[in-house]
């Protein structure tokens, strides 16, 4: 009987080491698997753009981001466990994306896209969270803190406006509409959250559901409307256009990429695979349109008067007294559009505007920046340049912030607008130099000195009343 309960263990033992053989080799495939689609869904959401500030050190956090109330730095999401998300659990790490709400329990800045993260699957969320701690070299990197101004420095002032703006709950699909427009609606709406950007926000920077996807300004940039209306949004692009301009960053005869968006295809959308692109263009033919009444026509088909330069060789030589950065291109000191458009922009754009053959540099007709209803965009490129890296090719244009002033900005976008785009818009050095700044502020911000002081008013007020009935009281 011993010897039959030793061979029982034996065996045992056999098949369990057996067993174990067998699935530490499927276990090391199966986790491998789940990395892959967690860096996909990372990709689609976009993480590396915001989380990364050296190339070097992907997720390693510390950029700067832009808001009316201040620079949010972005935080370090390596599996570092002295500065990143190394000790966070899987509740946790799903807490912070979908609720805005970090492993330490302070409440994270809507910067941060939680309130589209919110419709993030199960499994993407699990898949997500072994790619961030098994997929990416952690890096030890202290990330700056955040110190916006009072009253938006107390973070837990977020959690009543979570109460207000942030709505739980998985997307679900519509078993009326295709599967492609369903699976195009979660990469817009949930890992893409383009309504972050291409959404007005209201009084307490919340999104406006009712304009939904409408346009927005945001850090200088005019967001455009990409709702289905033909003048106004997309709804005269096709299918294949705007997939292919998610891919690329451009499509001739309709626009080009800049800003926040080159930067999306650059780091998310031109990674994508072709039918999640075909099902993201599908979902937004769908949206409901939304018309700017200041809009006649689509913005692509403005052409100006089709003038532009006879000739370089025709314009005036620069003063011999310009000052120029070796590695740009000289602008004269004058602030007539022609002689600037002629040293800064016709050697690239040519003197006609239509840009070169290819469209490595493309033209500036048909071209949706120059022929929306306001000069932003335009003058935003003057300013910063673009830096796009699409899935077809880099493109790079100069910055002219440095050499140009105000002035000369306002007049070479007009020269442009005149010649090449819509006639009817008019910049001033003033609206540039708003630009310069970042853009227009907020309602909420123009008013909160005046919410501050009522504040104290009121609190000053409440304060003598109690003083009034103590002393009241005491008699």
């Amino acid at each position: 009987m011993a010897t039959i309960s030793m061979l029982r263990g034996w065996l045992h033992a056999a098949v369990l080491v057996g067993a174990v053989a067998v699935a530490a080799p499927v276990f090391a495939q199966d986790d491998a698997a789940v990395i892959a689609q967690g860096k996909g869904v990372a990709t689609a959401g976009d993480c590396a753009a915001c989380h990364t500030s050296d190339p070097q050190h992907p997720f390693a956090g510390g950029r700067a981001i832009g808001s009316p109330m201040g620079n949010i730095y972005a935080s370090n999401i390596t599996p570092s466990t002295k500065d990143g998300i190394g000790g966070y659990t899987e509740e946790q790490f799903a807490e912070a994306l979908r609720k805005g709400v970090n492993a330490k329990g302070d409440h994270l800045y809507p910067a941060m896209p939680y309130t589209a993260y919110a419709g993030i699957s199960d499994a993407d969320m699990h898949a997500m969270y072994v790619y961030f701690t098994k997929g990416v070299a952690p890096v030890d990197n202290a990330v700056p803190k955040t110190a916006l101004s009072f009253p938006y420095s107390m973070r837990w002032t977020m959690a009543a406006w979570n109460l207000l703006y942030l709505h739980d709950g998985k997307v679900q699909d519509d078993p009326a509409l295709e599967p492609r427009i369903n699976r195009g609606r979660y990469l817009v709406d949930t890992l893409g959250h383009c309504s972050s950007c291409h959404t007005p926000r209201g009084l307490l920077m919340a999104e406006q559901s009712d304009k939904y996807l409408s346009g927005a300004k945001i850090d200088g940039w005019i967001a455009p409307n990409i709702t289905s209306d033909p003048i106004s949004g997309i709804g005269s692009w096709t299918t294949d256009e705007l997939a292919a301009y998610l891919k690329n960053g451009h499509v001739h005869g309709k626009g080009q990429a800049g800003g926040g968006m080159a930067e999306a295809v650059e780091q998310s959308l031109s990674h994508l695979s072709d039918d999640d692109l075909y099902a993201m263009a599908s979902y937004l033919k769908t949206v409901k349109a939304i018309r700017d009444g200041a809009d006649t026509k689509p913005a692509f088909e403005y052409e100006g008067d089709g003038k532009g330069l006879p000739s370089l060789t025709e314009l005036e030589p620069l003063p011999p007294d310009t000052k120029a950065r070796p590695d740009a291109l000289r602008v004269a000191s004058t602030e007539d559009g022609t002689a600037l458009y002629g040293a800064a922009c016709a050697s690239c754009h040519q003197p006609t505007g239509k840009g070169t053959e290819g469209q490595y540099f493309p033209s500036l007709s048909h071209n949706r920046a120059v022929g929306m209803s306001s000069a932003d965009n335009l003058i935003m490129a003057v300013l910063h340049g673009i830096d796009r890296q699409g899935a077809d090719m880099h493109v790079s244009m100069p910055a002219f912030e440095r050499d140009m002033t105000d002035a000369q900005v306002a007049a070479v976008a007009n020269y442009v607008e005149q010649h090449f785009g819509n006639p009817s818009v008019h910049a001033t050095a003033e609206q540039v130099a708003g630009i310069r700044a970042g853009g227009p502020k907020p309602l909420l911000i123009k008013i909160t000195p005046y919410l501050l002081a009522g504040g104290v008013i009121v609190l000053i007020l409440v304060l003598a009343l109690i003083v009034w009935l103590v002393r009241r009281r005491r008699r």
